[in-house]
């Protein structure tokens, strides 16, 4: 008689999850995710009292959380803390900055902060995270927070979107020479979602509109959109996906 088949296990119990950025938005709402799937996650950013209170949240709720004051561009620093608290087996980078501006008024300072912690920044924490696991002989999953403008262009958007362009190409390269040693290395690219951060362009009635006419849903995403991505990249769920971008975009690169 023939079998049913099982799905993967989306279990995260006994994994160690570091989620930098995670202390709100997008990155709390990972850390909420893999918290509840079992892993044990820890917080980290650049203010304390922030990356505090929201490991607090977390525990509060009967999940395992703890909190680091981590600047992930920092390169030397980073390095010092995976040292001290790591190897982690996953790694959810949701850390990064935006300066949306035309690009005929960039400012060379502004490019340099984003691109240290969008892009360089981002490309450090998976080297030292990988070289930890690689001496440790486990397998893991990193994933990067990217962006639909990793893979299409925007208005006002010519320095984040070089940033993410980046980090999509650092994942495949990454991915390929990691694969042998069981990690993974994925992104996801999200559409517009609705946080703090994006409040100012919501306001903006003809910003609001060119979003909305991209996104073929006809709605913009929550960050409970972003969560369940994030959970089947961290997952078993996964175990054949590297190298790859999950779009959780409504459709805005669909044409």
């Amino acid at each position: 008689m023939t079998q049913m088949h099982k799905t993967p296990s989306f279990d995260l119990t006994g994994k160690t999850a570091l989620i930098p950025g995670g202390g709100g938005g997008i990155g709390f709402g990972c850390a909420c995710a893999l918290a509840e799937a079992g892993a044990s996650v820890v917080i980290a950013g650049r203010t304390e009292s922030v990356v505090t209170e929201a490991a607090a949240t977390i525990t509060a709720a009967g999940y395992q959380a703890s909190s680091l004051v981590m600047d992930i561009a920092d390169i030397p620093a980073t390095k010092a803390t995976l040292d001290e608290h790591g190897p982690f087996d996953i790694i959810v980078n949701c850390a990064g900055i935006a300066r949306h501006k035309p690009a005929l008024d960039s400012q060379q300072d502004e490019v340099e902060m984003v691109v240290g912690i969008n892009l360089t920044g981002a490309y450090f924490l998976l080297v030292h995270a990988a070289q930890q696991l690689i001496e440790a002989g486990k397998e893991g999953s990193f994933i990067t927070m990217s962006s639909q403008m990793g893979h299409v262009g925007g208005i006002d958007r010519s320095v984040y979107c070089a940033t993410k362009f980046g980090v999509e190409g650092f994942t495949k390269a990454m991915a390929i020479e990691w694969g042998s040693h069981k990690i993974r290395v994925n992104t996801i690219a999200p559409t517009f979602v609705r946080t703090a951060l994006t409040a100012p362009t919501f306001a903006q009635p003809e910003r609001a509109k060119w979003i909305l006419d991209k996104i073929k849903l006809g709605e913009v995403a929550n960050i409970e959109d972003i969560m369940g991505a994030t959970l089947y990249l961290a997952s078993d769920a996964s175990r054949m996906v590297t190298g790859t971008s999950l779009l959780v975009d409504g459709g805005w690169t669909a044409d």
